[in-house]
């Protein structure tokens, strides 16, 4: 067993907790930027969760090639496949992005892209969080992008947080009160939906 696990003394003697099997989700966020409020939302989420999810943070996401429809299943870059077992791999997907431009950023809609033959989103269980300075559009066009790729649950499971950065500690990441609520309301929907 994991000597990380807790130890609980029973009779005098000290043993191992079991720990329960929590679900894995993969968390892909929108920005490439370090330290952007989506990542750093991301961690809140995963820290806030961490009794109930197993949270993957999906670094990878400027690492996947421009999408190519001619590219075959066995000539699959390895990043992409990778991306694609990894969604495989998860009970759910969180997808926290900006809005850039009104739209989705391209290297988010990129992933997406190469999701489309696989089906890896289709019936999986996907929490969005558009959090930008404004986010509608974007936050719809990509509503829309999943609904095609028919990515379960998600018309129950979005957020919208607009002006983040004033609802953000800059330096801590923390969530102020009302939108920590409806992050934590978010995710027990999602938790259900697992």
């Amino acid at each position: 067993m994991s000597s990380t696990r807790p130890r609980i003394c029973w009779n005098g003697l000290y043993i191992r907790a079991m720990t329960t099997n929590k679900k894995r989700v993969l968390a892909i966020p929108g920005s490439i930027r370090h330290g952007s409020s989506n990542h750093r939302l991301l961690l809140s989420i995963a820290g806030l969760m961490a009794d109930r999810l197993e949270v993957i943070v999906f670094h990878g996401i400027a690492g996947l090639p421009p999408f190519d429809p001619g590219i075959s299943d066995d000539q699959t870059p390895a990043a992409v496949a990778d991306f694609r077992q990894q969604l495989r791999d998860a009970q759910g997907v969180i997808i926290c992005t900006p809005e850039y431009a009104h739209g989705v950023p391209g290297v988010l809609k990129n992933a997406i892209d190469w999701t489309v033959s696989s089906s890896d989103f289709s019936g999986k269980p996907t929490a969005l969080i558009t959090a930008s300075t404004d986010g509608r559009y974007g936050h719809q066009s990509l509503l829309e992008t999943l609904r095609v790729i028919e990515a379960k649950d998600v018309e129950e499971l979005q957020l919208l947080i607009s002006f983040v950065r004033a609802k953000m500690n800059a330096g801590t990441g923390v969530l102020e009160e009302k939108t920590l609520a409806e992050v934590s309301a978010l995710m027990d929907a999602f938790v259900k939906k697992l």
